[in-house]
């Protein structure tokens, strides 16, 4: 069972830190010199260079992937090796650029019968999973609220592409509202407003909508990304309000008070590697699709995606 980490940069770093935890071995495939060296100084793992094109034309596809390459480029890689019959992978959130792009995956994935499950790691962060043994023990949600605020000001000065920069919501916002959604449902019966630009995200400056989820749960959410603000997702439930600000930690609200305290956690793998990443990469390597989003799944949120933030994603 031959498993290839492709990418070198920040993210992978971190996978090969748990791969290497789970005694996982596996063959890291780059492209970027710069990258390749930098992710040997920090691994101690070497580097396979030239690119996931030249290891497939040099020994063919692996029976599993993780690819944690720029999101500019994650459809794109995803494709090539699913073509190739890559049958298992672990794509980066939130799969590419776009609807289009990740429409692309799912067809490629359906056409060759491959299993592709994107990365959204907090789904897997301690914290999130006592937030869903509360909400079954409470008998399920009955209301949510979050905000996908984001900082302007962090962005801007940041060296990435204009294109990755323009889907900023769908690129990076949809780590939070995918986890609200994953926790409450997808919307049944909703509406969305938005309004404002910036020099960077012509689409919107401003976010909020409300409506009620296929589970029956009501929900609302905010995000200005021209204000200050955080991430954070709130469950209601009969019994407790569940807070995820951050969302590594879990703060509750008894009925009948007001005052909010943190939930003692058993939180140790998040805190040694990057939030959820151990729990997620082994439920990938084990085949426990349980918690992983389907490619399927993620083509359905996209329409969501799309509304949210007003037409088909750039």
């Amino acid at each position: 069972m031959s498993l290839w980490l492709v990418g070198t940069g920040a993210m992978a770093r971190e996978y090969a830190r748990v791969l290497r935890d789970l005694g996982q071995e596996f063959e890291a495939i780059g492209r970027g010199p710069d990258s390749a060296t930098r992710f040997e100084s920090a691994t101690g793992h070497s580097v396979r260079r030239g690119g996931w094109e030249r290891a497939l034309a040099e020994s063919g596809a692996p029976s599993r992937a993780i690819v944690a390459v720029g999101v500019e480029h994650l459809a794109e890689t995803a494709c090539g090796l699913i073509e190739a019959g890559t049958p298992r992978i672990l794509l980066e959130k939130p799969g590419g650029l776009s609807t289009v792009e990740v429409r692309s995956v799912q067809r490629a994935a359906a056409r060759h019968g491959a299993d592709v499950r994107i990365a959204y790691n907090r789904r897997f962060y301690a914290a999130t999973a006592r937030a869903r043994e509360m909400i079954a023990e409470d008998g399920g949600a009955t209301s949510c609220v979050f905000e996908f605020t984001e900082w302007p000001h962090a962005i801007a000065p940041l060296e990435r592409p204009p294109e990755v920069k323009a889907a900023w919501f769908f690129a990076n916002s949809t780590h939070v509202v995918d986890l609200a959604f994953h926790l409450c449902g997808l919307p049944r019966a909703w509406r969305a407003w938005r309004a404002g630009s910036l020099p960077w995200h012509a689409a919107a400056a401003r976010f909020c909508g409300a409506g009620i989820s296929e589970r029956g749960v009501f929900f609302s959410y905010h995000a200005d990304w021209e204000a200050p603000g955080r991430w954070g997702v709130e469950v209601l439930t009969r019994r407790r309000r569940l807070v995820l600000r951050p969302l590594e930690q879990l703060q509750v609200i008894q009925q009948g008070s007001v005052s909010m305290s943190r939930v003692e956690l058993d939180d140790r793998l998040d805190q040694a590697f990057k939030p959820g990443l151990h729990a997620q990469t082994r439920a990938f390597l084990a085949g426990d699709a349980g918690l992983l989003c389907g490619i399927d799944e993620q083509l359905r949120h996209c329409a969501t995606y799309d509304e949210m933030v007003g037409g088909t994603s750039p």
